[in-house]
């Protein structure tokens, strides 16, 4: 007795030191996140100044519009040398920076064991920082997300921690990003488990929780406790939207973003599949991209004063929140332009993220739907702002596939209780829109182009405790090994055509299983007096029928089994005592693992 409690005080202070260790770098990867956030800005907003201006320097307010650059329309020029040095550190240094950076995230957690190699971080943030200056129309919070994640997996894989610490370790990277990038903890920890987590429980969650708050209070003290966009007061109580019909057109409006969403996803893989067929190297590919990117902003400067499409736009937002950008045409055009620019900027090889193009576009198109019901129905109170809002958390909600994140996002960001109702309906309107017209989501469609398919949810596998006898569905026989095909087939004719597994046994001894495939199979060509024995799988495992559904899944992978023989105590000293004949089959058909093994990890047996 003494000694059993002493075991169980030893493995709880096992536990609590591991829980101590995991929340410690938990820690170290929120402050990471959060000093990295810091450090890329600064990036950005050196890189921008010196390609726009010249001279060297750290301010850079990006809810104000860039001013004119005095090399007028040499500007053209300033995005095509970006793509020149983002080419060359991919190509040279880490070619899992190309892109929205998410993606890489997710295949690292779920086809390489949450291994990222460390050079990625570093070269994620130069090129994703020089695409942004030099006037890429991407945002900063995949290449945060990415830097997070890099760190955390690198801490995992220096202090050799289980594989299920070092996946948590990138959703806390990942989560903490984007908490410190929108000084929204909350959204943080969603995202994390929308997106990245493989396991919801409190071991997971609680160290995500604490890498986000980390990360926000280092946010806070750099940027200030405010949300990344001055949001006005919305006007979304009850009154105001009167008998529903406002709430009426955010539906609508939920429907159209979630069409958007769409066409924002296929676009960006349209245009990387059209960059691949041009002639040429990838410099000269995203020299042409870029080039044409830096030809829209210049036009857009002549004739608007303003660049709005260049990097992360946050300044045409704010425009359209503050109502000093109304004209309808002007914004929807602005959403078309920025749709195109992104897509040209990614998908001609740039490094950077969607997160903020969703936004820009989101918000534009929330406003074009608020003017044109204005003008229809002068008599809904629909005004841009409050359009924008939930445009924005439609657009990033259905193309990204956190919904959840978008809203409490969202609600961190206007800290205004009145937008949750309209945010919770139109969001899941738009994601049920885009999910109609596609399954992918922008962050797994790269992923599903590969034949790499993401698990849609995290399922509680409650079948994986119960007995696996519970899981025979087809009938079986014991029979002597010397007995022939005829035999097995006249058991089916017997019991209207079910054909049985086998149980081949000599002298009391296991000889092996002719599973009930092979019987269909052999019914259709081979001589009725073939000896079962030379049909049979002499490869398989007797188990205790008390044993659970994942202990028996762990034998067969352990064995490299496909049949297992199920008898009372686990030996097979008589015939009698089998029970029936489980097979890998069973369990995949029967317990929702078919969903799992097809993305990746089909066991080797």
């Amino acid at each position: 007795m003494r000694k059993n409690i002493a075991m169980g005080q030893r493995d709880l202070l096992r536990e609590a030191r591991n829980e101590s260790l995991m929340a410690a770098m938990a820690v170290a990867v929120g402050v990471v996140a959060g000093l990295g956030a810091v450090a890329f800005r600064k990036l950005i907003a050196l890189f921008h100044n010196l390609a726009f201006f010249g001279h060297a320097s750290t301010d850079f307010d990006t809810l104000l519009h860039t001013a004119a650059s005095p090399w007028g329309v040499f500007i053209i020029v300033v995005p095509i040398i970006g793509a020149v040095i983002v080419t060359f550190l991919i190509k040279t240094f880490a070619p899992e920076a190309k892109g929205h950076g998410v993606p890489e995230v997710i295949d690292a957690v779920h086809f390489k064991r949450g291994v990222i190699r460390a050079p990625v971080a570093l070269i994620k943030a130069l090129a994703s920082s020089i695409s942004i200056g030099t006037g890429g129309a991407v945002g900063r919070e995949g290449p945060i997300i990415q830097i997070g994640a890099t760190f955390g997996s690198m801490l995992a894989q220096w202090t050799r921690i289980p594989e299920w610490q070092r996946l948590a370790l990138i959703a806390c990277g990942g989560g903490a990003g984007i908490a410190a990038t929108f000084n929204t903890p909350i959204g943080g920890v969603l995202f994390a488990a929308e997106i990245l987590l493989v396991e919801i429980s409190a071991r997971t969650l609680i160290p995500v929780m604490i890498a986000t708050g980390t990360a926000s209070l280092i946010g806070r003290v750099f940027f200030g406790d405010h949300p990344s966009f001055i949001v006005p007061p919305l006007t979304l109580d009850h009154a105001a939207l009167g008998p529903g019909i406002a709430l009426g057109a955010y539906i609508v409006m939920g429907l159209l973003t979630g069409i958007a969403a769409m066409i924002f996803t296929r676009s960006i893989y349209w245009f990387e599949d059209l960059f691949k067929r041009i002639p040429g190297n990838d410099y000269v590919r995203h020299m042409l991209g870029m080039a044409i990117v830096g030809v829209m902003m210049w036009l857009l400067l002549r004739q608007t004063g303003h660049y709005y499409i260049e990097g992360v736009g946050y300044a045409t937002i704010q425009d359209i929140l503050n109502g000093t950008l109304t004209a309808g045409g002007l914004v929807l055009l602005l959403a078309l332009l920025k749709l195109l620019a992104t897509s040209l900027t990614l998908g001609s090889g740039a490094s950077g993220g969607v997160f903020s193009p969703a936004l820009f576009i989101g918000a534009t198109l929330g406003a074009t739907f608020a003017s044109a019901v204005q003008v229809i129905f002068p008599g809904v109170d629909v005004n841009p702002a409050n359009a924008a809002v939930i445009g924005m958390a439609c657009m990033v909600g259905a193309s990204t596939g956190a919904a959840v994140t978008a809203v409490v996002m969202t609600f961190e960001m206007t800290r205004d209780y009145h937008a949750i109702i309209p945010l919770i309906i139109a969001v899941s309107v738009a994601y049920s829109m885009r999910r109609l017209l596609l399954a992918d989501t922008i962050y797994t469609l790269k992923l599903s182009r590969r034949g790499q398919r993401i698990p849609s949810a995290i399922q509680s596998q409650l079948y994986l405790a119960r007995r696996a006898l519970e899981f025979i569905r087809a009938p079986f026989m014991c029979l002597e090994a010397d007995a022939t095909l005829a035999k097995a087939l006249e058991y089916g004719r017997r019991h209207h055509n079910r054909t049985p597994r086998v149980v081949l046994v000599e002298n009391g001894r296991l000889v092996g299983v002719v599973p009930a495939r092979t019987l269909r199979a052999a019914r259709r060509g081979l001589e009725p007096e073939m000896p079962l024995r030379e049909l049979a799988d002499t490869h398989v495992v007797v188990v205790e029928s008390a044993i659970r559904v994942f202990d028996l899944i762990a034998v067969l992978r352990r064995q490299k089994c496909r049949n297992a023989v199920m008898t009372l105590d686990g030996t097979m000293e008589d015939a009698r005592s089998v029970l029936g004949v489980v097979t890998w089959e069973d369990l995949v058909e029967n317990t929702n693992l078919s969903d799992y093994l097809d993305h990746g990890h089909t066991p080797k047996v």
